[in-house]
């Protein structure tokens, strides 16, 4: 394909491959329809929210307190904050904008600031039909889920064989292992597994094989744990044993990167339930350290805190068995994903995946990826520009291939390293 000579042309190229680009979204909480009540979706999920109800308790009445919401209705605590958050406030939030894009692509006049015709409309689907929709709209060929074996009601349905479909791909959730070895023995004991809670040679072999055990059930695309801020490897703390001794062996035979999350303050304040999480800085250096002393692990990493986006993004120039994924929670919003995304192409090309959406409810899809294509498209038309500028002639097949690494291409080439 000839070579692109205008910059107007250039950039007319660049928007089209990102908005027709399939998304392979790599990190979401969803489930399939098949696993029944897992599977979160519709406009009251969308307002329930974790991101929404924390935003509420920031400007609700005094005597609106966590307690008496919690005890109200699903469709209740939607009301509620349609009301405070949406019609009594601007609504100027990345999660309020995003109920409303959603809402909008879906077909609904959100202007009206009525929800009976939305709820209505979302009664009448069916589940499946629906999940089609919305992957359809969001241009995803499929996602990955986060599937937890020391969840009891996730085990269940693996258990019974409940098919997953076309859409979702499994990752094996392992974070007890590392943050919770207690509840983890525990788990695995109930599973038939001995092991015990002061970990020696062949408890860590009973944790090896259970990790093993789930990952033929499952056939995950990697293993998963988000971790705080505190995490440091090598050291004394049992996360770091766990790791060495349990996640890296199995990591290494089965050749399944190890994805770490890491950041995230569990619990600041309980009263909010999962909207009680917070962020703290991490050190990069636990990274660093794997990455060099297992070459032969792969490593999908994504941090929470802004600050550490630029040292965890030099790391990732080092170390070819580091991919660094994602615009993260408290970083998944706009003005944060523009700085991240123009940093890491200047740091790293176009070797990362620039968001996953996170999502736990389903519709939440629509808005994440709308939103990150958006800010993708006006980043990538700068920085060709800028490569134009210096001589490079981009065809239209190199700008469809880096686009699409970027929305999950490089991922699956990191994979199947």
């Amino acid at each position: 394909m000839a070579a692109i000579k205008d910059t107007e042309k250039l950039e007319t190229t660049v928007r089209k491959a990102v908005a027709e680009a399939a998304v392979t979204d790599i990190h979401t909480h969803l489930f399939p329809p098949s696993h029944e009540g897992l599977l979160l979706w519709g406009v009251d999920e969308l307002l329930t929210y974790h991101y929404l109800v924390a935003e509420l308790f920031t400007m609700a009445p005094r005597d609106l307190t966590p307690e008496k919401f919690w005890k109200l209705s699903k469709r209740e605590q939607a009301d509620l904050v349609w009301e405070h958050v949406f019609v009594n406030h601007g609504a100027l939030s990345e999660a309020a904008r995003g109920v409303m894009t959603t809402l909008t692509k879906l077909g609904f006049d959100v202007s009206a600031r009525d929800l009976e015709p939305i709820r209505k409309w979302f009664d009448e689907q069916d589940v499946e039909d629906y999940l089609n929709k919305v992957f359809d709209t969001a241009g995803i060929d499929y996602a990955v889920m986060t599937n937890d074996p020391f969840k009891s009601e996730e085990v269940t349905h693996w258990q019974a064989d409940r098919p997953a479909g076309d859409k979702l791909r499994t990752a094996l959730r392992i974070d007890p292992l590392l943050v919770d070895w207690s509840a983890a023995v525990e788990t695995m004991s109930a599973q038939g597994y001995d092991v015990a809670l002061r970990p020696d040679a062949g408890t860590y072999a009973q944790a090896r094989k259970f990790l093993s055990d789930w990952a033929d059930r499952l056939e995950p695309l990697y293993m998963a744990a988000s971790l705080p801020p505190g995490f440091a490897y090598p050291s004394d703390q049992p996360a770091a044993d766990a790791m060495l001794n349990a996640v890296l062996p199995v990591a290494r035979e089965r050749n399944l990167p190890v994805a770490m999350m890491i950041g995230v303050r569990k619990q600041v304040n309980p009263a909010l339930g999962d909207a009680g999480d917070s962020v703290g800085i991490a050190d990069v250096t636990a990274v660093q350290n794997l990455c060099a002393e297992n070459p032969d692990v792969k490593f999908l990493v994504t941090m929470l805190s802004r600050v550490n986006q630029h040292e965890l993004c030099v790391c990732a120039r080092k170390f070819g068995n580091l991919h660094i994924f994602g615009c993260w929670w408290y970083c998944n919003n706009p003005s944060i994903i523009d700085e991240m995304t123009r940093m890491r192409l200047e740091l790293l090309g176009a070797n990362f995946t620039a968001n996953h959406s996170d999502a736990r409810v389903l519709d939440q899809l629509i808005y994440k990826w709308d939103h990150t294509k958006r800010i993708v498209a006006d980043v990538l038309a700068d920085k060709y520009r800028l490569q134009f500028d210096a001589g490079w002639r981009p065809t239209e097949d190199e700008i469809n291939r880096d686009v699409r690494g970027l929305f999950g291409g490089m991922f699956e080439q990191f994979l199947a390293k």
